[in-house]
């Protein structure tokens, strides 16, 4: 029996010596709402994009501006005989200055329809926003599932390497039921786990370089310059240790409960609250810049018109006499009569193009709502395996392992057994990790569908402010009931 005591205290100090592994050198923690706000802020995108609506600005000032006139410097009527300026009365140094004026109405037009479309540049940052918490947020929780995974393959490590050594001290001393292919077992589990925990690894790394690429801001303003290229960090410099997601994960709202339960839920009202998303917001733009369109064909009905005025310059008479010199105005114009292949034609043309806008909003409310379904879908399966790991999985293999290994200790069990249990055990814990990140993952994309076009200009993080919670579980049972 004392070998047998021997044995279960070895395992339970090694349980011991497995959870203080998790212990770990102090490393910059960037929790999700600090990894949110600095792809926020490091977004070179939305610089552009703010870029971008001054042009269409100035733009709009400009095109509500006449055309320049235009200024002519001639000589007319010069005798080629002599090529003298006194000779013919006719002979005149002539400038004439011409002022055409646009068609109807088309100039406060394009200025209004500029101005509508310098409009859609606000939703367009509101909608990447929207997309960049969703992107971050599913970076940061694949960083967070690899970063606990590896956490939780370190807590079982010392034990399994425990447990090989009790294996092999038992079959040495031919102590209890221990045979060399126990032995050989538990150092092949030790190798698996090994290669299981390099690939975690592996994960966590390329998870963490995803993830910094939102996080990294690039000085860009010694480009074109001639200095060197500088970058640095935002958050943390290169000098400073490699950082880490938080410890625990956040408590995700999702938005808009009530709408998605099957006993409320009604396609026409998920239409309607999409309505407001940035997305379909910038096509309503688009549709009212293309209506624009047609009020600027419909201009080509109107004739432009022009105005010029000259005045020509006579020199005197060989015998000395002066001539009066001369002055005209004038009016041109263009008629629009052969209007059925031209100006019919491209007020046409104008209209289809508005009315294709609208399938095009359709055809994108469409696919929001099947993606919105697809994700509370996957949501009610998700919440519906998360029970059943809380309420009997993790408890089971819990039991199973400690079960196993009293037999164990007892003689009246098989050492495979307890490796089996145990690593049954770790899996379920990973298994139960898993679904709480995708369960996460999938609330922000469906948060994402609910972003409101009418906080384009104060845009507020859904996240922000939540803080992290103790508890790693997220509660979506509400979903679809």
């Amino acid at each position: 029996m004392k070998m047998h005591q021997l044995r279960l205290s070895s395992i339970t100090l090694s349980l011991f010596l497995g959870l203080s592994a998790i212990t770990t050198q102090a490393q910059q923690v960037i929790s999700l709402d600090q990894a949110i706000a600095l792809a926020h802020q490091n977004d070179p995108w939305l610089q552009g994009n703010e870029l971008q609506q001054q042009a269409i600005e100035y733009r709009s000032i400009a095109s509500n501006t006449l055309p320049d006139p235009t200024v002519s410097l001639s000589i007319a009527n010069l005798p080629t005989d002599a090529w003298n300026l006194e000779q013919e009365g006719m002979t005149q140094l002539k400038v004439g200055v011409a002022q055409m004026f646009p068609r109807g109405d088309s100039l406060t037009i394009k200025a209004n329809q500029l101005k509508i479309e310098a409009s859609k540049y606000p939703l367009l940052r509101a909608e990447r926003k929207a997309k960049l918490t969703t992107i971050v947020s599913e970076l940061w929780l694949e960083a967070y599932l690899a970063q606990q995974t590896v956490r939780l393959i370190e807590a079982d490590w010392s034990l399994f390497e425990q447990m090989a050594e009790v294996a092999k001290v038992s079959y040495a001393n031919a102590v209890g039921k221990t045979r060399q292919q126990d032995v050989i077992r538990a150092q092949l589990e030790i190798v698996q786990l090994e290669d299981r925990l390099t690939a975690q690894k592996q994960k966590l790394e390329t998870s963490v370089a995803r993830l910094n690429e939102w996080l990294h801001v690039v000085d860009i303003s010694a480009i074109g310059q001639g200095n060197q290229f500088e970058s640095q960090f935002a958050y943390f410099d290169e000098s400073t240790q490699p950082f880490r997601v938080s410890e625990k994960l956040p408590q995700l709202a999702l938005a808009k409960t009530n709408l998605l339960k099957n006993s409320q839920y009604s396609r026409s009202q998920l239409a309607q609250e999409l309505m407001d998303h940035p997305a379909l917001a910038v096509i309503d733009i688009k549709q009212q810049v293309f209506e624009k369109n047609i009020d600027l064909a419909e201009q080509q009905y109107k004739p432009q018109w022009g105005v010029n005025a000259s005045y020509g310059y006579r020199d005197d008479t060989p015998s000395g006499d002066s001539r009066a010199d001369l002055f005209s105005v004038g009016v041109s114009f263009d008629l629009p009569l052969f209007t059925e292949n031209k100006q019919d034609k491209q007020v046409a043309a104008s209209v289809a193009e508005a009315q294709a806008i609208k399938t095009e909003k359709l055809l994108l409310t469409k696919q929001m709502i099947s993606a919105v379904e697809k994700e509370v879908r996957q949501l009610q399966r998700l919440s519906q395996r998360q029970a059943i790991y809380q309420q009997q999985l993790l408890t089971q293999t819990e039991e199973q392992a400690e079960a196993s290994l009293t037999a164990y200790t007892n003689d009246d069990g098989d050492f495979a057994e307890v490796v089996r249990s145990r690593i049954a055990q770790l899996n379920a814990r990973i298994s139960a990790l898993q679904i709480d990140v995708e369960a996460l993952k999938a609330v922000a994309r469906v948060n994402y569908f609910f972003s409101q076009a009418s906080n384009q200009n104060t845009y507020q993080n859904p996240y922000q402010n939540k803080g992290l919670q103790d508890t790693p579980r997220l509660n979506v049972k509400s979903v679809g009931e």
